[in-house]
C-alpha cells in the first residue's frame, strides 16, 4: 500500500491566466502551473533537453513550448513532441479547492 499523495497549495486559480504559465516552487521543486482548454496542469518547470524554464515558453494546444529551442512537452504527459528534447519532463497531480491550485509531486508519468 503506498502512502497518500501530499497536495501542496501552488496558487490561487484566480491568479492563472489562460495559457499563461505560472512559474511556483513547491519543496524545492519547479513547477510550471498552466490554466488551458478549460483544465489546469502542473508540469516540471525545466526542459530535460537544455536547463531553462519552461514557464518563459508559451502554451498552445496543451502544450508548453522551451522557449530557447523549441522542444514542446504535452502538459498531460510530459512528454516532448518533437527534437531537440528527447526526454520527457515529470507532470505531476492537480487538484482545485476553492480558489486553490493544489499539486501533488508524486509523479502521475
Amino acid at each position: 500500500m503506498t502512502a497518500p499523495s501530499t497536495f501542496l497549495r501552488a496558487c490561487g486559480l484566480s491568479e492563472l491566466e489562460d495559457d499563461t504559465p505560472k512559474r511556483v516552487e513547491l519543496d524545492g521543486t519547479p513547477v510550471s502551473v498552466v490554466k488551458t482548454e478549460g483544465e489546469v496542469f502542473a508540469i516540471n518547470d525545466i526542459c530535460s533537453h537544455a536547463n531553462v524554464s519552461l514557464s518563459e515558453g508559451e502554451v498552445e494546444d496543451c502544450q508548453i513550448e522551451c522557449w530557447l529551442h523549441g522542444s514542446a512537452f504535452d502538459l498531460r504527459t510530459g512528454k516532448p513532441s518533437g527534437l531537440p528534447a528527447t526526454r520527457p519532463v515529470p507532470v505531476y497531480p492537480v487538484k482545485i479547492e476553492g480558489d486553490d491550485v493544489l499539486v501533488s509531486l508524486s509523479q502521475e508519468s
